[in-house]
């Protein structure tokens, strides 16, 4: 099984291959695709995709020597395929395994670590100039997929390429979908040139003009398969931001087709100056599952390949969020919903059915999300605009300017907070308390579990001041006072009045109910780490009993609820009365929840031992969040243990 791609060392190993052995090897990898990720997970739908263009661009370039620069690095599983790293998918995306995207420490052949839309064009102009300085010959490709190609980003890089008229090639894979369906005006213009029947009349005319003479005939039925790629470039009207920008464009082009995308890579690399390419594939192409329903094949989990993707048997904690928002639109009239591509992921899918004239996909574009949520909110509506949290990284200057400066009422619902697992790096939310954390006039909100979540995002439609929720990604949870009958665990309604309050789970120690001779214990969790410390408590008091000849501790347990602002006076009060404060959150440690506790406590020069449980000061790889929570300390056992230690 997979004669062809076990033959596959290197790149080195596509240039030998006929066209007939290239067709056969794209049927080997979308079935070594197919069954490879059915048991790991990944991204599968996208890499069916491109399987003959990537095989296309390893036939005609020279790889490591020319450089490929895959745009979010999702597609490129076929390009790790073929360089020879097909024993990593195995462990394709597990802790220690092989990344999901390319991973400049992983191989020669990928040139530059990925994980983020729209950036490919500008590293690969960068490469270019660089090569053009240091007097050097190599190609250089950016690969972006259309819905990556409606950041502001890659627009404002095609817009340097052509001023500065380097000699590289962007290739656009059009697929017509992200990961949801594309929206906006460039990707209507796209499917224009597409559909655009003077441009089909002028080819057809090319074939008649080259069909009048013997020789004409004979160059036209070898050259066919060329003219229906280059044809649009001889018609700059058909194409005209990207000729009005400098850019030859050439295509469109069948991207199934190896035989046409060779010969067709093969005529544009000797073409001097800058060139877009524009391939046709199709999502999830060669699996029924994943081409019928593309947005469900995206990114997958472990499944049957032969029944294809189940949907979850509990809802998701972002579904949750759609519905929420859609219930509290039905009877408010000024709730908006925004998302910056990510419907599904968001679970503003769920609210763009019920109320599809308030709902907005703006496009893989945040920064303008944020600023377009600010205009709504000046006009007097109550704009919601959900994202990941490492994707809001990139509105942080808008989220700066033109809504905190101005108080006006934007709520941010951040989804993904936290280690998100197998995407790694590129994709953890570990900053988002940190990062919002000295931005003044927002408040900043992370629940312990999906009914708060709830209770949070009903509270914010009375917020007249910018507002963030933040909150994990997986299945929903509730903590419940029967589960865990030795706290109080009240669902205290949010006010205005309540603003910067924690919530008090436990208390042994205020007012002046506690033993003087007894240890004192502050614990204080931030968002979903409140239900790991719960799971623990039993056995944490049991462990220290033992370890202290029968004696307890005494415990104050906080659910922080708020970030930003703290209610002081609660806070001091109970710093000020116990001998050791432990803080949790999954976020880095610098400038987050336990930052702010440590500035309590110096600026009020309390002595009190302050511990932070956080995610290190470095980068988080990939893999299991399980695996990876243990790793950082901060799983269920590694978190009693860590205390225990503190208290011995």
């Amino acid at each position: 099984m997979y004669e062809l791609i076990r033959g596959i060392n290197s790149p080195a190993d596509i240039k030998r291959m006929n066209k007939e052995d290239l067709s056969n090897l794209a049927k080997d990898i979308r079935k070594f695709l197919i069954k490879k990720i059915s048991a790991t997970g990944g991204h599968l739908a996208s890499n069916l995709g491109v399987v003959e263009l990537t095989l296309a661009l390893h036939k005609v370039f020279d790889s490591p020597e020319d450089k490929i620069i895959w745009d979010v690095g999702h597609q490129a599983y076929v390009h790790k395929i073929l360089t020879g790293r097909q024993d990593g998918f195995d462990s394709l995306r597990q802790y220690g395994g092989m990344s999901g995207f390319p991973k400049e420490s992983e191989s020669q052949h990928d040139i530059f670590d990925t994980g983020h839309s729209s950036t490919s064009i500008s590293v690969a102009l960068g490469l270019a100039c660089a090569r053009d300085i240091q007097k050097q010959k190599h190609q250089v490709i950016a690969v972006i997929g259309d819905g990556a190609f409606t950041g502001g980003m890659a627009i404002e890089a095609l817009n340097n390429l052509g001023y500065l008229n380097k000699n590289m090639i962007v290739i656009l894979n059009d697929n017509e979908m992200s990961i949801d369906k594309n929206t906006g005006a460039f990707s209507s213009y796209m499917s224009k040139i597409m559909m655009n029947s003077d441009t089909l009349i002028m080819k057809e005319n090319i074939d008649k003009f080259m069909n009048m003479t013997q020789i004409g005939s004979k160059i036209s039925k070898r050259a066919n398969r060329l003219t229906d790629s280059i044809f649009t470039s001889l018609s700059p009207s058909e194409c005209g931001l990207i000729d009005a920008l400098g850019i030859k464009y050439f295509g469109p082009i069948d991207g199934h087709n190896i035989e046409e995308l060779v010969e067709t890579l093969e005529f544009i690399k000797n073409v001097d100056g800058p060139k877009f390419i524009h391939v046709k594939t199709v999502k999830g192409k060669g699996y029924k599952f994943a081409q019928d329903h593309p947005e469900d094949y995206h990114g997958v989990g472990k499944f049957d390949y032969r029944t294809g993707v189940k949907p979850g048997k509990t809802r998701s904690i972002s579904s949750i969020v759609g519905i929420t928002l859609a219930e509290m639109a039905n009877y408010n009239e000024n709730i908006i919903a925004i998302t910056a591509a990510m419907p599904t992921g968001t679970g503003l899918n769920i609210f763009s059915k019920l109320h599809p004239d308030r709902y907005f996909d703006v496009g893989i574009a945040e920064q303008h999300a944020t600023t377009f949520a600010a205009g709504l909110a000046k006009a007097g509506l109550k704009p919601y605009f959900a994202v990941y949290s490492s994707f809001l990284q990139r509105g942080y200057d808008q989220l700066i300017h033109d809504v905190c400066i101005t108080s006006k009422p934007v709520t941010f619902l951040i989804d993904r907070a936290g280690l998100v697992g197998n995407d790694g790096e590129t994709h953890h939310g570990i900053f988002d308390l940190s990062y919002l954390n000295p931005i003044p006039n927002l408040t900043v909100m992370a629940p312990m579990d999906s009914q708060e979540m709830i209770d949070m995002i009903r509270f914010s439609e009375r917020m007249d001041s910018p507002l963030a929720i933040r909150y994990p990604r997986g299945s929903e949870y509730i903590i419940s006072q029967k589960d865990y009958d030795f706290c109080k665990i009240d669902r205290e309604p949010f006010d205005s009045y309540s603003i910067g309050q924690p919530q008090v789970l436990i208390d042994e120690v205020r007012p002046l109910k506690g033993n003087n001779n007894l240890r004192k214990v502050a614990i204080i969790s931030i968002g979903n780490m409140m239900k790991p410390v719960l799971d623990i408590l039993p056995d944490l008091r049991k462990e220290y009993r033992e370890s202290h000849n029968g004696q307890d501790f005494e415990l104050i347990l906080l659910n922080a609820r708020y970030l930003k602002p703290l209610n002081v006076d609660t806070y001091l009060d109970i710093l000020g009365s116990v001998d050791n404060v432990i803080s949790l959150e999954d976020n880095v440690v610098t400038g987050g929840f336990g930052s702010s506790i440590l500035k309590l406590l110096s600026e009020n020069h309390l002595d009190t031992r302050l511990d932070i449980f956080a995610v290190p000061d470095k980068f988080i790889g990939h893999g299991n969040t399980d695996i990876l929570m243990d790793k950082l300390g901060l799983s269920p056992s590694k978190i009693k243990d860590r205390i225990l230690k503190i208290l011995e």
